[in-house]
């Protein structure tokens, strides 16, 4: 397996986790970026430079930064989990940081990385779309050049994980931070695949898969998953819009391993009016999406013990 995948994230627990799997995985990583939204942008891109300093089996990366500022802000108490993460042991170990910042913004440097591709690259997006929309309303031919976009967002649920006094609560964070980026994206040709948020309704995280990594911590990457996990609230008695499901891994996972979800063609558009914009709803005249819609959780997490267990 040797695809082509340009990742983009915006600094949470599960998206740094998700380079970190994209960096055992057998494929060919072009770029990565990061976006100032569910985090704070420098210390997301530290961590991003450390976690491929440290795991990255000497993998010749930049890590460019986003310039793009959200339409609705994440709540500054999940974007300060960041600076938590950024200052793991297992990620400062050795004191100093070597992989490069990228010369050029997110949105420039995934726009070279798509012009000078010789073959379609697959688009990783864990977080807000932002900085493809720029790129498709600079040079919209580019999308012949996307072999598809995998974009943990959105979701056809009644209630979304929005509570804010802005929001008529149906929305989801990634798609609520910009709605006109979501909009653009869905007014190309690009083929795109969906995470939503009930897509990972049986991937929650739970006190048993905590144990489960903390048996194996002696490996430095079941350690970094437990770690990682260890700054976000799991699923206990019962569910709020901070509890966390594995959204962001289960897409970095569907990209590397298809069949570990099911999948259903939806026709849907997305709302750009307050109080609901960013809703995805579906639409017999909207566009076609890929949605996943139900998890192999036995197959799931084995893929994740195999990924950590090549980190050593």
């Amino acid at each position: 397996m040797n695809k082509r995948v340009y990742f983009s994230h915006d600094g949470g627990v599960d998206d740094l986790v998700s380079l970190f799997l994209l960096l055992q995985m057998n494929v060919n990583l072009l770029g990565v970026s990061v976006v100032d939204a569910d985090s704070y942008v420098a210390p997301a891109t530290e961590a991003s430079r450390k976690i491929v300093d440290r795991f990255g089996h000497d993998k010749n990366l930049t890590i460019s930064v986003s310039t793009a500022r959200g339409v609705h802000p994440f709540p500054k108490e999940w974007r300060l989990t960041t600076f938590q993460q950024n200052a793991l042991p297992i990620l400062n170990e050795s004191g100093t940081i070597r992989t490069p910042i990228a010369t050029q913004p997110a949105h420039l440097d995934l726009l070279q990385h798509l012009q000078t591709a010789a073959e379609p690259v697959t688009l990783l997006f864990t977080g807000p779309l932002t900085d493809l929309a720029r790129v498709l309303e600079m040079e919209p031919q580019i999308s012949a050049k996307i072999e598809k976009l995998i974009w943990m967002g959105g979701t056809f649920l009644e209630n979304g994980n929005v509570a804010e006094p802005d929001s008529d609560g149906t929305q989801e964070w990634n798609a609520f931070w910009d709605p006109a980026a979501v909009a653009t994206v869905f007014a190309s040709p690009i083929k795109i695949d969906l995470v939503s948020l009930e897509s990972t309704n049986n991937v929650p995280l739970t006190a048993a898969i905590r144990q489960h990594w903390a048996t194996y911590r002696r490996f430095s990457g079941f350690d970094f998953l437990g770690n990682s996990y260890a700054l976000v609230p799991e699923l206990r008695q019962f569910a709020t819009n901070s509890t966390y499901y594995l959204w962001d891994v289960l897409t970095t996972c569907y990209f590397y391993q298809p069949d570990l979800v099911k999948t259903k063609k939806v026709l849907c558009k997305v709302n750009t009016t307050a109080p609901s914009d960013g809703r995805l709803y579906q639409d017999a005249n909207g566009r076609e999406v890929t949605l996943a819609y139900d998890v192999n959780s036995t197959k799931f997490f084995k893929l994740l013990d195999y990924l950590a267990a090549k980190a050593e």
